[in-house]
């Protein structure tokens, strides 16, 4: 059984066919909202980042929603190997503080957090943000409407409950409630179009990186709301992903080059409010150009609880933590099978079969 499938747009799958997948063709890694889902991903990251684009000479732009934007930024850093081996390790040893039967409060998990991103990437901003090759884009969402431009214990939850509502009518209607706010590299544009989506660019720099990255991984209710962020408008900021859950943009007006997605799953959530509307979960013309790396569910089935970790699994493991540290570690130790099927599938010349996304 295989672990790893491959599917790919229109357009990708032609290239693949023709060319096969080599680090020159690579122009956009996308890494989506997930939380611990990126255990599957890790070791293929660490391959990626950290052997196969590691000698490449162009441009190439690393997008990240909520985890997926602490991910593209550990593959800025000199080291991108060990800087996501001590992600994943960070994440699975991670302990907070509460009460029994409850769950820790929001100012502890932003503050252990916070703790944790200073120790990562403090001191190698201006590195990071020089990267000879990569270009970051930090994703994260703004609260526009008068209940979500501040946090508050009451307003806050009021104002996602008139985002959801919002877009379940539409994503352009939920717009009113919460904008798409990108904290980009500013020695490069993102090479395609935002129209699909309020939106608002701010450069990425020294001042903001770490609270643009804390931002993009603030779940609602369970980490504080980030606000006044150095160089962005006024306001509270949000977890990435609710905005933009899998990064599904308009990557077909790219002008040239592959999308290489590293993904938990074979399908591209526009939003994360749209996990319950199934029909927002099809592949679109947006995508002609995406070679999406996912887990076979048949192998996801072998893995501890038949699935892959969640932020369920905080509280379905309760206080055993040291069980939930087990199962994930013995996940990501399985995960390296994704990688090492990716590095033979890259090592041979030829042709490249995907499924059509």
């Amino acid at each position: 059984m295989q672990a790893l499938q491959i599917y790919a747009g229109p357009q990708a799958r032609q290239h693949l066919l023709e060319h096969g997948l080599r680090p020159r063709d690579v122009a956009l890694l996308p890494g989506a909202a997930g939380g611990p889902k990126c255990f599957a991903l890790n070791p293929l990251d660490r391959f990626i980042f950290g052997h196969w684009l590691k000698d490449s000479r162009h441009t190439v732009h690393l997008l990240g929603a909520s985890v997926g934007a602490w991910r593209m930024a550990c593959a800025c850093m000199p080291d991108p190997d060990a800087a996501l081996a001590r992600m994943a390790r960070d994440y699975i040893h991670q302990r907070y503080e509460h009460r029994p039967g409850k769950s820790p409060t929001a100012r502890h998990v932003s503050e252990v957090f916070s703790a944790c991103l200073a120790e990562h990437f403090a001191g190698h901003e201006a590195t990071l943000l020089q990267h000879p090759r990569y270009r970051l884009h930090v994703f994260t969402s703004r609260g526009r409407h008068a209940l979500l431009r501040r946090e508050g214990k009451l307003r806050t939850p009021l104002g996602y409950l008139g985002a959801f509502t919002a877009n379940a009518v539409s994503r352009t209607a939920m717009g009113g409630w919460l904008e798409r706010v990108i904290f980009s590299d500013p020695r490069d544009p993102l090479p395609l179009h935002l129209k699909d989506y309020r939106t608002h660019q701010v450069p990425l720099d020294e001042r903001n990186l770490r609270l643009s990255i804390l931002a993009s991984c603030t779940v609602p209710l369970w980490l504080q709301a980030v606000h006044d962020i150095p160089g962005a408008p006024a306001g509270a900021y949000w977890d990435g992903g609710i905005t933009d859950y899998h990064l599904h943009l308009d990557y077909a007006t790219m002008d040239g080059g592959l999308v290489l997605y590293p993904h938990f799953q074979n399908t591209v959530i526009p939003g994360w409010l749209d996990k319950g509307l199934r029909r927002r979960h099809r592949a679109t013309e947006r995508l002609a150009n995406v070679v999406l790396l996912s887990p076979n569910p048949d192998w996801v089935k072998t893995l501890p609880n038949a699935k892959l970790p969640d932020r369920a699994d905080f509280k379905g493991y309760g206080e055993d933590i040291d069980g939930r540290i087990r199962d994930w570690q013995r996940a990501l130790a399985e995960s390296q099978r994704l990688a090492d099927e990716f590095e033979a599938l890259v090592s041979r010349p030829g042709t490249v079969q995907a499924l059509p996304l």
